[in-house]
């Protein structure tokens, strides 16, 4: 199956050079490209891609609020396209508020090429994906603001069986359904299943929001990853 990406950057140089990288694969197509949030929305909505490399800081309309359109829960939210966010400092002040918008994940801007491409047909299998080094860095600029230890379990978490909080625990350190089947002696097919149910009982959209609501629930603490 060819994945269809649409770009989004207001530097035509770092388009083409993501197209280079991109158009190079086999499995992947470049179907559109956008110099703006805007042009992002109306693209998606033509186009229908299934992942958008959007970045964050543009004219017109910036990165979060077209994420926010595309992949939130209104009226041009109702696309199917997942949003990897690429940004060029790991501590941008929009981080955050992209993922809460509805991004899938984000990367650095100077991310290596093959791993770009990586990201790519993470982002369309309908998983998340946080480079490591900005999630451990997130957690230590809002570690004052997750609940300490004495705080109680949110009741949401009683809906999780045993084995479903222990795989949401490795889903929020960042770990792979391969790397978890290993952890867990399990199948990738049996971790999938689980990372499903887990999904829906919270009313998660994806690992990243499930990472996030491990760390705002008290269920995982910095320094744990």
């Amino acid at each position: 199956m060819t994945i269809r990406v649409i770009l989004v950057d207001d530097q035509p140089l770092l388009r083409t050079g993501f197209r280079m990288i991109l158009e190079a694969e086999p499995d992947i197509a470049v179907v559109g490209e956008a110099a703006d949030g805007e042009q992002a929305v109306e693209q998606v909505r033509a186009l229908q891609p299934d992942v958008v490399l959007m970045d964050i800081r543009m004219p017109r309309m910036d990165g979060v609020e077209a994420t926010r359109r595309i992949a939130g829960s209104g009226r041009e939210g109702e696309s199917q396209a997942r949003v990897l966010v690429l940004t060029t400092f790991d501590l941008d002040e929009y981080v955050v508020e992209a993922l809460r918008a509805g991004a899938s994940g984000f990367l650095l801007k100077d991310v290596p090429a093959d791993d770009l491409v990586t990201a790519i047909r993470v982002i369309a299998e309908g998983e998340a994906l946080l480079a490591p080094s900005i999630t451990r860095r997130l957690l230590d600029m809002y570690a004052a603001r997750l609940p300490s230890a004495e705080d109680p379990t949110p009741d949401t978490l009683a809906m999780l069986t045993e084995r479903e909080v222990e795989v949401l625990r490795l889903v929020a350190r960042g770990m792979s359904n391969a790397e978890i089947a290993a952890e867990l002696y399990v199948s990738e097919t049996t971790v999938k299943t689980h990372v499903g149910h887990v999904l829906t009982k919270l009313g998660l959209r994806d690992r990243v929001q499930a990472a996030v609501y491990a760390y705002e629930s008290g269920l995982v603490r910095p320094g744990a990853i």
